[in-house]
């Protein structure tokens, strides 16, 4: 069995590995990582072998640190990603570049499109009618996302809402609330059978999807790095937020979809979200104005510029062929758009 993990910001972790009556065997660690002193290699591989198989990736990092020698230096990598890489190639993980990628980047869609498209993608990921796809979402107007547990009233003021004709829509996924202005917000979404993120914990798939966006960040000028569970943070302050869905069973996907700041009216964003002190406070600020940093000041470059080169990146890492959402799939948003996320019943499912 063969494992890869690319640690996010850092180097690939390569496991062979079989199992026999329960307990690794023949483990080989290997990747392009940094390591010394070399025989440490042997220790990490002597570690691992005879290890049961049900470890989990901690265990196993317990493991390999209890058999290395004093003073041994890891760069690029860790015990735990050895260990992730382990359980990867135990779950016959498959990788990024087995996949032949679709775009979809099409012209603006309505909120509630955008939340019904989200699903049907995800599902036709699922049922294997569709291929992994990256989808980059253009608004045709501006919107505040709430998350699927969200309380509706707690998170929004509806009145600033409507003030500032923004429509309120409840998205599938988890996490927090989204404002959202069609120029000052970059948005996509990831598609992706539960293969890719097989051997990974739910905390760690997040980094796992957005390694490739922190690269092109990167390749902008922007140092960017995942804040757990869900944030994309630099210096300067947070610039995006990730959430995900998974839809489980014989044969499941992940929905991971990223709303990036390109710039922001923060005294706007205060008005309709209601963003208390307790949320502000495991951020390590006073302010939610100080949270968010948009790119336009970071990169200096246009909103299309940055969606271009971020398609481009992944492009380069992963291969990326032009797409767009069938006949079928847009009559199947169209229909959920108008009977689950633009009612009211949906919409305020926790008032």
């Amino acid at each position: 069995m063969h494992g890869e993990y690319k640690v996010p910001g850092g180097k690939l972790v390569v496991v062979d590995v079989e199992v026999r009556d329960g307990a690794l065997r023949d483990v080989r660690v290997a990747g392009d990582f940094f390591l010394e002193p070399d025989e440490a290699l042997l220790d990490i591989d002597r570690a691992l072998e005879g290890a049961d198989a049900d470890l989990t990736a901690p265990d196993l990092a317990t493991r390999i640190d209890a058999a290395l020698p004093e003073g041994t230096v890891m760069f690029g990598f860790s015990s735990e990603a050895v260990g992730i890489a382990v359980r990867r190639a135990l779950a016959q993980a498959t990788d990024w570049h087995h996949y032949d990628w679709q775009l979809i980047h099409d012209g603006p869609q309505p909120p509630a499109l955008h939340m019904a498209l989200d699903e049907v993608l995800t599902a036709e990921v699922a049922a294997g009618r569709r291929p992994p796809t990256l989808r980059v979402w253009e608004w045709e107007s501006p919107a505040v996302v709430i998350g699927s547990f969200q309380s509706l009233r707690n998170e929004v003021d509806m009145p600033a809402a409507e003030r500032h004709g923004m429509t309120v829509v409840r998205r599938i996924s988890g996490g927090g609330a989204m404002f959202v202005e069609p120029q000052s917000t970059i948005t996509y979404s990831l598609y992706v059978p539960d293969s890719l993120v097989q051997g990974l914990s739910f905390a760690d798939s997040y980094a796992y999807l957005d390694d490739w966006v922190l690269a092109a960040l990167g390749d902008m000028g922007v140092k960017a790095w995942y804040q757990p569970l869900n944030d994309i943070a630099t210096e300067a302050g947070k610039i995006a937020g990730a959430a995900q869905k998974r839809m489980v069973g014989e044969n499941g996907a992940v929905l991971h979809h990223v709303t990036m700041a390109y710039d922001m009216d923060a005294d706007k964003m205060l008005e309709v979200l209601r963003i208390g002190k307790e949320k502000l406070s495991d951020k390590g600020t006073k302010s939610a104005k100080k949270r968010v940093d948009p790119l336009r000041r970071q990169t200096g470059l246009p909103r299309p510029a940055v969606i271009e080169r971020m398609i481009e990146s992944f492009r380069g890492r992963y291969g990326l062929r032009e797409g767009s959402v069938t006949a079928e799939e847009r009559a199947r948003a169209e229909e959920l758009a108008a009977v689950k996320f633009s009612s009211p019943e949906w919409t305020a499912r926790v008032p």
